[in-house]
């Protein structure tokens, strides 16, 4: 292909996925009740801001909170959310980042300053579309014809040249001396390669603990280097590794997006021994304080100003004679004259100001061996300008190839690291998915340049023997091999047994794989108005078994709920959090298969949901789904669903077969 055609291409899917998801959220906004869209999580109500100081950038931090906890909510540190009374579509209602929250406040940290309705009582914050993101993949899509036509990155991102590979003068000498055989290969092929490389990583094969040792094997090679990720936690806990190495990392994003423990290594952070960034602190303090004198004086507005430019204004205001111009008083167009002094004056200390935070900032990412941030922080103000030597790209298969394309701009060499094999970015769009938004660039290299460009992490840190082996047969072609520290762990609990009998199977630890069969006594339902699906009878079972690992010394943290169905998720959390025992149920992570993906837990349960008489699973359908699903768990991974429903898809038939053979059928 040519770029006219690329850009077309990625334009119209991008444009068609940002439409989509601003209609979505301005659709259940306009359709929902203030109370149903907080009882579904994406809205808080009743709150009343306080001022809680300013942040880097002059953004101006207001806490709300209200009597009592917040309810139960979708809306996290790092969203966008929209601040208002009543409609929260009107014009002029302001948007922000939440920066905290907590069980009974929330911080939102605002670009400009906040209006007054925001301090009065009866404030709701919606969760709202982040249509920066969307705004750089726009930008990276347009910018990506900047590059030569030789640059090698844009031919291959073309599919007109070859990647090319050079062996290395010198053996490698490794920094991280644990790393297994794969390991060291991937490594070594990351530094071999010129322009592209791919790491396949399966779940606990330590795909991060590599891409550390890459970027330090490039960086010892006096190489610039810029990490990026999909997620804030992807990039955050490479930005841990990295600095528990002793290396200099800077990490590039809102502060509120940012792991608490980590934000020493933010930009925001470091600027604050700046003597240039408390010279611009200065500056914007003045400048605040002209803004108040400002207030004082008559805003010139069209219709009071009568067509007089700026200029004519002040010159009028400079002479001595008191008379009216063109209807206006002397007093009212000396009183604007002030405002326009000022205005001026405060564009000139925020230009400075500015000016001196470019500089502090410059000079901070001049020092550092590697900036760390999301591929669409790659894309900031702060990054502008910068070129880097090299790419690294975690979580790529869970990217967008628009959205890789952002640190792929502005780097020489890529290298890529994911798992094509599990989740695939999620496209709401039904079109641009179609046409292909959700294949990822990772996937698209691997099938145009061939398994040459890819090493594969082989041995996993995460689960036991019969955990694995169903996943690592269907999956991953046999390949992996669980390390001796796990391949025969279990999961030890404290006092006897002696509850119902399907509990004892499920709580022994000779049991790590456990299917209970709900045939005969489940029913899914789907609630007015909604997409999604619910399982009253899974939820109860599941609610059961929760508490007699918490009985028993299983802490909360080690205990994970997995549904597909975003009702059931909402169902269990609601269960959970009523009758409290004093066990701990509300601290049990409760998520979707999506909200798991890259994370892991000593227990998994799993609730698929599905019951009918009709065989249908839905998206249950998508093996990449399953595979996320079942590879979560270290020790004990226990799934609840009706066979009867499940075997109509081939791959459920298998694993049923399969936990009759290696686990317990219940």
């Amino acid at each position: 292909m040519d770029f006219r055609e690329y850009k077309k291409f990625f334009l119209r899917l991008v444009n068609l996925e940002r439409r989509e998801e601003m209609r979505r959220h301005k659709e259940e906004i306009r359709n929902l009740s203030p109370r149903e869209r907080e009882s579904k999580g994406r809205a808080i109500l009743r709150l009343k801001g306080k001022d809680a100081g300013k942040v880097l950038g002059g953004r101006y931090l207001v806490r709300f909170s209200r009597k009592g906890e917040l309810s139960e909510n979708e809306i996290s540190v790092g969203d966008l959310v929209m601040a208002s009374t009543s409609n929260p579509l009107s014009i002029g209602n302001p948007t922000g980042t939440v920066a905290e929250k907590t069980g009974y406040s929330i911080s939102v940290a605002f670009e400009n300053k906040p209006p007054q309705f925001l301090y009065k009582k009866g404030v709701r914050l919606d969760l709202y579309v982040n249509d920066i993101t969307f705004q750089r993949m726009i930008e990276a899509i347009s910018t990506f014809k900047e590059l030569p036509d030789n640059d090698p990155v844009k031919e291959l991102l073309l599919n007109n040249k070859e990647p090319r590979f050079k062996e290395l003068r010198k053996p490698l000498v490794f920094e991280n001396k644990n790393l297994n055989d794969s390991q060291c290969l991937a490594v070594q092929g990351a530094l071999e390669a010129e322009d592209v490389f791919l790491i396949h990583g399966p779940p606990g094969t330590g795909k991060t603990t590599v891409l550390a040792e890459i970027i330090i094997q490039h960086i010892k090679k006096g190489c610039k280097v810029i990490a990026t990720a999909d997620s804030n936690v992807a990039i955050d806990n490479l930005v841990e590794l990295l600095a528990s190495q002793g290396r200099n990392v800077v990490r590039v994003g809102h502060p509120s997006r940012v792991t608490p423990a980590l934000q020493r290594h933010t930009v925001d952070y470091l600027m604050e021994e700046s003597e240039l960034y408390k010279g611009a602190q200065n500056l914007r303090e003045r400048a605040d304080e002209m803004q108040e004198e400002q207030r004082k004086h008559a805003l010139p507005s069209q219709q009071i100003r009568r067509g007089l430019g700026d200029e004519e204004i002040k010159k009028i205001a400079s002479h001595n004679k008191k008379e009216n111009i063109r209807g206006v008083s002397f007093k009212k167009i000396k009183s604007m004259a002030e405002w326009i002094k000022y205005k001026e004056e405060i564009g000139k200390l925020s230009k400075e100001a500015k000016a001196l935070e470019e500089e502090a900032v410059n000079i901070l990412l001049e020092k550092a061996e590697v900036v760390c941030t999301t591929n669409s922080g790659a894309g900031s103000e702060i990054v502008s300008g910068w070129g880097f030597d090299v790419a690294v790209i975690d979580e790529a298969t869970q990217s967008t190839e628009p959205s890789c394309l952002i640190p792929v701009c502005r780097a020489r060499k890529i290298l890529m690291a994911g798992d094509h094999k599990q989740l695939s970015p999620t496209i709401l769009n039904e079109e641009a998915k179609e046409k292909g938004l959700d294949r990822t660039l990772f996937e698209r290299w691997l099938k145009v340049y061939g398994q040459g460009i890819k090493r594969m992490l082989s041995v996993q840190y995460r689960m036991n023997k019969d955990i694995m082996d169903f996943p690592n047969t269907k999956f991953y072609g046999g390949e992996l091999v669980a390390d001796s520290d796990v391949l025969n762990q279990v999961l030890e609990i404290n006092g006897e047994v002696t509850e119902k009998d399907y509990l004892r199977k499920v709580l022994s630890p000779e049991n790590s794989v456990v299917f209970l069969d709900m045939r005969e006594g489940s029913k899914e339902e789907t609630l007015p108005g909604s997409t999604s699906k619910r399982n009253k009878e899974e939820a109860l079972i599941t609610e059961e078994i929760v508490e007699s690992f918490l009985e028993r010394g299983v802490s909360p943290c080690d205990i994970g709920v997995i549904s597909p169905y975003d009702d059931q998720v909402r169902l269990l959390k609601e269960n959970f959090g009523k009758n409290e025992t004093g066990l701990g149920k509300k601290e049990v992570e409760v998520k979707t298969v999506d909200g798991f993906q890259g994370r892991e837990k000593e227990v998994i349960i799993i609730s698929f949901v599905r019951s009918n008489k009709d065989g249908i699973v839905g998206f249950l359908s998508d093996l990449r789904r399953l595979n996320v699903s079942i590879t979560r768990a270290r020790k004990k991974l226990i799934m609840i669903g009706d066979t009867n429903t499940l075997k109509e898809e081939q791959v459920y038939r298998e694993l049923v077969e399969y936990i009759k053979e290696r686990g317990v059928l219940l």
